[in-house]
């Protein structure tokens, strides 16, 4: 049994059925990965953990607390940073952190100190006493994800945390939330850069429509797709309709065109020797390659493989 247990769990607006019997086990001490497109349910579902929603149907416990029955003690247990910066631009970092731990019931010396130290971690020591207003971008989400630890939640349910954030700063937060689950946190992780997921999650379940449909690893969802990906730039855009015709019957599957940087993906069984026979009917046709390569399928490739979009930005 996981610290977190989501059974049959619906949720409809109106005609719009966002969650259709989710189920889902969170292990202590793991990342676990909620990936689906624009629209797919992670952010009803994250909101439902979060005693935000009602649901219709099923149930959803948090360390043994029922999210509807138990709502003020499941509050108690867990930490949320939602997609945008939820701070107060009037007060200064540490005061909006210690306002927090005040919320959390906590004595205000211990507010105090719980703030001092997450400001420290995230890098925002030296902007603790500024108004949030002067904050930039990412000290503010920063700031947020500071706000979701104060409590020392056991569960930290994080909706697009990185969302708007540059490369560095993404990277500097990947660290400092592998340090807090060797701690003992658990980290629900909905996201938008399938790279993090890949990174970071223990475990991922994939939604499409409010229906789970497929989990498990990610070296795991990769195999499934059981080909190599062949990718190929050509010199000229209006080949491309040509070439892909010329490769299909060579591959597992009609390529993928992407008209504006002139590249063809395509998945191909054979590996290197399915490579050389593209290469080889390219050059026969007289299509000019700039570039190709074979690698492994990423994340990438699952999640369009499994819900025929590519992932977007926010849901």
């Amino acid at each position: 049994m996981g610290i977190v247990e989501i059974s049959g769990v619906a949720k409809a607006f109106g005609d719009t059925h966002a969650l259709k019997g989710v189920d889902l086990d969170i292990p202590e001490g793991s990342i676990q990965g909620l990936l689906g497109p624009n629209g797919a349910g992670k952010t009803t579902l994250v909101r439902i953990l979060a005693t935000l929603l009602r649901p219709d149907a099923g149930t959803a416990l948090v360390d043994g607390h029922d999210v509807v029955r138990d709502a003020q003690r499941v509050r108690e247990l867990i930490g949320l940073a939602g997609q945008f910066a939820a701070v107060d631009d009037q007060l200064t970092g540490r005061e909006n952190l210690e306002v927090v731990g005040l919320l959390y019931g906590l004595r205000r010396r211990e507010a105090r100190s719980r703030a001092s130290d997450a400001l420290e971690r995230l890098g925002l020591a030296d902007a603790a006493d500024r108004l949030v207003r002067t904050y930039s971008g990412g000290m503010r989400r920063r700031l947020d994800l500071g706000a979701s630890l104060v409590g020392e939640p056991r569960v930290l349910l994080l909706d697009e945390p990185t969302t708007g954030l540059d490369p560095r700063t993404r990277l500097e937060l990947w660290e400092f939330l592998r340090t807090r689950v060797r701690e003992g946190a658990t980290l629900l992780l909905t996201t938008q850069y399938l790279e993090e997921a890949d990174h970071l999650a223990d475990h991922i379940v994939v939604i499409d429509h409010g229906d789970v449909i497929a989990r498990g690893t990610s070296d795991e969802l990769k195999t499934r797709l059981g080909a190599d990906v062949i990718e190929i730039v050509l010199a000229d855009a209006t080949q491309l309709s040509r070439a892909s015709e010329l490769i299909a019957p060579l591959c597992v599957d009609r390529p993928v065109v992407d008209d504006e940087s002139r590249r063809l993906s395509v998945h191909a069984a054979g590996g290197a020797q399915t490579l050389l026979a593209v290469v080889r009917a390219l050059d026969d046709a007289q299509v000019a390659i700039v570039d190709i390569g074979l690698r492994r399928p990423s994340l990438d490739d699952v999640f369009l493989a499994l819900t025929g979009h590519a992932a977007e930005v926010v849901e």
